[in-house]
C-alpha cells in the first residue's frame, strides 16, 4: 500500500478483490450442516430471488469494547451456524440458469475463508482511525463475493478508534433476510454482558418496556366492536374507523401503482443521476442522544417514530438549502420507501426464545417486508418543532392504512405469478421513482457481546438499492446510531450531512425546552 497517500486505500483498484490476511491459527474451523446427505433445504422466496437479482447486500458495523480474539469469534460464528442452518446454505437453480427455480442448497463452510483480516496501512490508522476504519467499510460496496461460498463475511479491524477498541463489519447477502431475521440471529450470539462477568450463560437481551400498543408499527390493528351499551354514537365512530381504514387504504395502493407507473420525485441533489453505472457507497454514523429524542417525544406527547421523521425531514432541509442555495421559502416534497416488517412486534424476542429451546423449524426467517411510500416535506420553519407535528400528521394517517399489508402481499402473489424478472423491474421502478430509503430498528436496552465481546455500538446499513441516500436509525442503550448509507460522488459533504442531524436535535430539544416551561407557567 502507499503509505505516504494517508488513505489506507488509496492504491487499491475499485474494480478488483482487496488483498487479505486470513488468520491461519488451528482450530475447528470447518462447519458442516446436519444431515449433510440432505441436497437441499427449501426453495428460494421469489423476495431472495429479487434481492439476489438486484444485489442487495446488509453490512453491520460492530464497535467493540475489547481487542478482537480470532478464535472466540470462530466457535461464535459456528455457534450461528448451527442455529441457523440456511446460512451455511447458498442458491443454486435447478435447471443452471438464473430464470430456474431455485433452492438453498447446503454446503460445507470453512469458517476461516469468511474471516477476514485486511493489512491496512499503519500511517494512516495511527493518523486517523476512524478514516481508516470508514474507507475500509466503503470498500466492501466495491468488491464482490465469491458466488461458491456462502454470501456472508466477518471483517476485522483490530486497533482503537474514538469510539470503540476495535470493530467488526459484518457483510451478509439480503436474500438471506431481513435487518429483523438477521437482528434476531445476532441475538443469539449475544448475551447480556452482566450475565457473562457473573458466570452464568449469556441469555438474550430484553427488549425495552413499554406500554402494549394499540397498533403495531404501520400494520393497523382492527378495534374491538363496542357494546351496545355504550350508545349509538360509540357504534358509529366504530363503523366509522373500518370506511376509513378502506378509504386511506385504496387511496395509498392506487398511490403505491401510480409511483411504479409513472409518478417521480422532483430532481434534487438528493436524487441520483438516470445512469446505469456503478457508485462507491460510503457508509458514515453518528450517535444521538437516545434521553433527547423521548424527551422531545414527551414533550409533543407523540412516538419516537414520529420525533425520528421530523428530525429527518429538518435536518434534509438544513442541508438543502444551504448547499443548493436554494429559496427557504420553498417547500419541495420528497419521498421515501420505508420498509417494514410484517411480523408481530414480539417477533425478535420470540424468535431468540424459539431458537433457544430448539424449536429451529417454527422460525420464519427470510424477507417479511411491506413498504410504505412516506413523504418527507423540504422546508425551513423558525419554529423546530413544526417539523414534528407536520410528521406526526403524516404518520397518524399512514397507521390507518393497510398499504403495508397489502405491498407485502401483492409482492409475494405478483412475482409468483410473472416471475423474479418482472419483480425486479417494478422493485428497480420504485428506487428510480422515490428519493430515499429510509428505516428505523429497535435495538438491546442494555449491553450485549458479540461472540463473547461487549459490544460498544451497533451501525446497519445496506448497499445495492440504487438510491443515492439511505438512513437507517438503530438504538442500543443509550442512543440512538443515524447511519447514512450515500453515493460518494453524490455527497461530497457528507459528514456536514451528519452534523446537520445532531444539530437539528439540539434545537428541537431545546424548542421543546421552552414549551415545557411555557406549560408549566401556565
Amino acid at each position: 500500500m502507499d503509505s505516504g497517500s494517508g488513505s489506507p486505500w488509496a492504491s487499491v483498484p475499485r474494480n478488483r478483490l482487496l488483498p487479505i490476511r486470513v488468520s491461519t491459527e488451528p482450530a475447528g474451523t470447518e462447519w458442516t450442516p446436519e444431515n449433510p446427505g440432505s441436497p437441499a433445504e427449501e426453495p428460494v422466496s421469489p423476495t431472495a430471488r429479487a434481492m439476489d437479482d438486484i444485489g442487495i447486500y446488509i453490512v453491520v458495523t460492530f464497535g467493540l469494547d475489547t481487542p478482537v480474539n480470532l478464535t472466540t469469534f470462530r466457535a461464535g460464528i459456528e455457534a450461528m451456524l448451527a442455529r441457523c442452518p440456511r446460512y451455511g446454505c447458498i442458491q443454486v437453480a435447478r435447471d443452471g440458469s438464473n430464470n430456474g427455480e431455485a433452492r438453498w442448497v447446503r454446503t460445507t463452510v470453512n469458517v476461516d475463508d469468511h474471516m477476514i483480516v485486511p493489512r491496512l496501512d499503519r500511517a494512516a490508522m495511527a493518523t486517523d482511525p476512524d478514516k481508516a476504519v470508514e474507507d475500509y467499510v466503503a470498500t466492501l460496496s466495491t468488491l464482490p463475493m465469491d458466488s461458491s461460498r456462502a454470501p456472508w463475511e466477518f471483517h476485522f479491524l483490530d486497533f482503537p478508534t474514538s469510539e470503540a477498541a476495535s470493530t467488526v463489519a459484518i457483510r451478509v447477502h439480503h436474500a438471506y433476510g431481513d435487518g429483523m431475521s438477521l437482528l434476531a440471529l445476532l441475538m443469539m450470539s449475544t448475551g447480556a454482558a452482566a450475565d457473562t462477568k457473573q458466570g452464568r450463560p449469556p441469555a438474550a437481551p430484553a427488549p425495552p418496556r413499554r406500554r402494549r400498543p394499540t397498533r403495531t408499527g404501520a400494520i393497523y390493528a382492527p378495534r374491538r366492536r363496542p357494546p351496545l351499551s355504550a350508545g349509538a354514537l360509540a357504534l358509529v365512530a366504530w363503523v366509522w374507523s373500518y370506511l376509513e381504514l378502506a378509504w386511506n387504504t385504496a387511496a395509498d395502493v392506487a398511490y403505491f401503482a401510480a409511483t411504479i407507473l409513472f409518478l417521480g420525485d422532483p430532481r434534487t441533489l438528493f436524487k441520483r443521476a438516470d445512469d446505469d453505472e456503478f457508485h462507491a457507497k460510503r457508509f458514515v454514523h453518528r450517535s444521538l442522544s437516545l434521553d433527547d429524542v423521548k424527551f422531545v417525544k414527551n414533550s409533543m406527547d407523540c412516538t419516537v417514530n414520529d420525533v425520528l421523521v421530523a428530525l429527518t425531514s429538518a435536518a434534509l432541509s438544513r442541508y438543502y438549502f444551504r448547499t443548493s442555495g436554494d429559496a427557504n421559502t420553498r417547500k419541495i416534497c420528497l419521498r421515501s420507501l420505508l420498509p417494514v416488517n410484517t411480523r408481530p412486534a414480539t417477533t425478535l424476542q420470540t424468535y431468540a426464545n424459539v431458537i433457544e429451546s430448539d424449536k429451529r423449524k417454527e422460525v420464519t426467517w427470510g424477507n417479511k417486508l411491506g413498504y410504505i411510500i412516506l413523504p418527507f416535506y423540504l422546508a425551513m420553519h423558525e419554529d423546530p418543532l413544526a417539523y414534528i407535528r407536520k410528521a406526526k400528521k403524516v404518520l397518524d394517517r399512514k397507521k390507518r392504512s393497510l398499504e403495508v399489508i397489502f405491498t407485502y402481499k401483492v409482492a409475494q402473489i405478483f412475482m409468483k405469478v410473472f416471475g423474479v424478472k418482472v419483480g425486479t423491474s417494478i422493485f428497480r421502478c420504485l428506487f428510480a421513482r422515490t428519493t430515499i430509503v429510509f428505516s428505523n430498528m429497535v435495538g438491546p436496552a442494555e449491553q450485549v457481546e458479540l461472540c463473547g465481546h461487549p459490544v460498544a455500538f451497533i451501525a446497519p446499513s445496506v448497499y445495492g438499492i440504487p438510491e443515492a441516500l439511505i438512513i437507517h436509525y438503530q438504538s442500543y442503550r443509550s442512543t440512538i446510531k443515524i447511519i447514512l448509507s450515500v453515493d460518494e460522488d453524490r455527497f461530497p459533504h457528507y459528514h456536514q450531512l451528519l452534523g446537520d442531524f445532531d444539530q437539528t436535535l439540539t434545537a428541537m430539544k431545546d424548542a421543546a425546552s421552552r414549551l415545557s416551561t411555557s406549560t408549566k407557567n401556565d
